[in-house]
């Protein structure tokens, strides 16, 4: 089959040749076959269709993560532009995407995503739920809920359709849309399955978010591509991972530096209980891996660690250590997989000799045409057939990509991208703040947080928790600034652009110290029962001196129960809020303390 194939083409391919094996797996062992999964693309095809949904038309997924997600990813992606958010969005950061998107209509779950929901009621973008059939025997989807569409009248989405629209992100600009077509998606998914040898006895533990390139392609497409299966998680957890190891059997699986350090530090909590199973291969990409921690991996699962590096302007894979017999190289990102790969001249944008550092350029069928109704961006971002990574880096003797830097200011918190502009613009919603700057700040954990600088308007007071409370309260827990520095005034350009480079030793900014506990002692009764509150809620035994509720395997879900014990424990009011922006024992016990402070005003 062409490489060029569309969707649909790529999956009914492994149909045809393995029908009655497992595609999509649940952790709950509900599985779809190959014959079904096929079925349920084509069934949501038809559905989509005659809502009136054609092949150039875009669709919003917000979808906790699942088989049933994964199944709607893969059949939207084959029939029009499909594009998923993270379900754990607020209601601005949702707004925002559809006054970009402008989709045709989201697709939920049922009785789920209610700021998802508002926020399409608000740009009259219709609804459909998207759920497990209850009078299925094979546990397939369908939607529900009215269109007000005609119906479409188009076929099947063809190889040069675009199938999936992302967000990548600028650091002085809005956010840009990268649309892949159907043909890089195939692309991609048979390089990634080709260079990890990928057949149908492999199946993938993907513990990494569907509404990332690197889950989509590497973990699901990647997979069914090579007639594998794939475990379909509800999001990483540290704590469920061992016992998805037991229950699932995976050959491998794929995840980001931090989930593989949450791992080692799950193993070592569990000891002899843990044995972990041994693995084929781990596959670690989206931020660098620290030698150290492939040497752990390896360790722990007696398997080699394969370290990729990937965009979602190259449909992720842009090189790759290979498997043994092949060397692999700690520190390197690898050989060419997929692109070729080329280092430029910052200044002309040509190749420049190998073993000096440049800029890292790719291209390749997996590299996309170029970004939505961005021109500038585009021009600043392909030069003579390249694309431009803003990535600085080197070619060794051997050919193997090593990084040394970003060329951008976009802040890489563990893999998770994320562009200082939108922290400055929650920033500058406090009526206190005149300017706001972030930019990244070195972190042990994640290799780089958020930092960010205000200048406050005259008059006004206000302390670096309560700006934290107030980011937390618009923009999802990982984005919230670790340290806001309250200046007089902060560096801008020669055109009067603010400089995000340096700042962080310019301000002096460390880990220490973080979410204005430095010079605030908390009670240590206090401390005492808010880490008793992480063991419950964690399913812990102790929690680490300096340990982050978020490091530790805590999400969402897990704040929403701390938050009830707190309130339940202390008598006083805190919110969601309160809970991710204060992100250590020690500052949660400065919020509590100065609740009850106010308490007894």
């Amino acid at each position: 089959m062409s490489r060029e194939a569309s969707l649909v083409e790529l999956v009914e391919d492994a149909s045809d040749r393995f029908a009655d094996r497992p595609a999509l797996i649940g952790v709950d062992g509900t599985a779809l076959t190959y014959a079904m999964l096929t079925r349920t693309i084509r069934a949501l095809g038809r559905d989509l269709r005659e809502r009136g949904v054609g092949r150039e038309d875009r669709v919003a997924l917000v979808l906790p993560a699942g088989v049933p997600a994964a199944t709607a990813l893969v059949g939207a992606s084959a029939f029009c532009s499909c594009a998923p958010f993270n379900p754990g969005y607020g209601v601005r950061e949702f707004e925002a995407f559809f006054e970009d998107h402008r989709p045709k209509a989201l697709i939920a779950a049922r009785r789920e995503s209610a700021a998802a929901r508002l926020a399409a009621g608000r740009f009259g973008v219709p609804v459909w739920d998207w759920a497990v059939r209850a009078d299925s025997h094979d546990r397939s989807c369908r939607l529900s809920g009215p269109s007000p569409y005609a119906p479409s009248a188009d076929g099947q989405g063809q190889s040069l359709d675009v199938g999936l629209t992302l967000y990548t992100s600028g650091t002085t600009s809005r956010p840009k849309l990268v649309p892949l077509s159907q043909a890089n998606l195939s692309a991609s998914a048979r390089n990634i399955a080709e260079w990890l040898r990928l057949g149908p006895r492999d199946r993938c533990l993907n513990v990494m978010p569907l509404f990332h390139i690197h889950g989509l392609v590497a973990g699901v497409l990647a997979s069914l591509a090579a007639g594998a299966s794939v475990v379909c998680t509800p999001g990483f957890s540290a704590v469920d991972f061992f016992r998805w190891l037991d229950d699932c059997a995976p050959t491998w699986y794929t995840a980001v530096p931090t989930m593989h350090q949450a791992v080692l530090a799950r193993y070592a909590e569990l000891g002899d209980r843990s044995r972990a199973p041994r693995l084929r291969f781990v596959r670690s990409s989206s931020a660098p891996l620290a030698p150290d921690v492939m040497a752990a991996l390896e360790s722990v699962f007696q398997a080699p660690v394969v370290e990729a590096y990937g965009m979602t302007e190259a449909t992720h894979q842009m090189a790759s250590n290979p498997l043994p017999p092949s060397r692999r190289k700690a520190g390197s990102v690898g050989l060419p997989a997929g692109a070729e790969v080329a280092i430029l001249d910052e200044a002309r944008h040509q190749p420049v000799p190998q073993g000096d550092v440049g800029e890292v350029a790719v291209r390749g069928p997996g590299v996309t045409a170029g970004y939505v109704d961005s021109p500038q961006a585009n021009a600043d971002a392909f030069a003579g057939g390249w694309f431009r990574t803003g990535d600085q880096g080197y070619l060794d003797p051997d050919g193997y990509v090593v990084l040394t830097g970003r060329l951008k200011e976009l802040i890489n918190r563990g893999g998770e991208k994320i562009a200082p502009r939108e922290i400055d613009e929650a920033l500058l919603a406090h009526p206190a703040v005149s300017q706001a700057v972030a930019f990244a700040i070195p972190d042990p954990d994640y290799g780089e947080s958020v930092g960010a600088a205000v200048v406050l308007r005259a008059g006004w007071s206000v302390e670096e928790y309560e700006l934290q409370r107030h980011v937390a309260g618009r923009l999802a827990a990982f984005k919230v600034p670790c340290r806001i520095v309250i200046a007089g005034d902060v560096p801008k350009g020669p055109t009067g652009k603010l400089q995000r480079r340096g700042l962080a030793a310019a301000f002096g900014l460390t880990v220490e110290g973080r979410s204005g506990a430095e010079g605030t002692h908390a009670d240590p009764a206090i401390e005492r029962d808010i880490a008793a509150a992480w063991c419950d809620v964690l399913d812990r035994t102790d929690v680490p001196a300096g340990a982050r509720f978020i490091g530790l395997g805590g999400d969402s879900l897990a704040a929403a129960r701390l938050v009830n014990r707190l309130r339940a424990r202390f008598g006083v009011e805190l919110s969601l809020a309160d809970a991710l922006a204060a992100s250590t024992v020690r500052e949660q016990a400065v919020v509590v303390r100065r609740a009850l402070d106010q308490s007894e005003r």
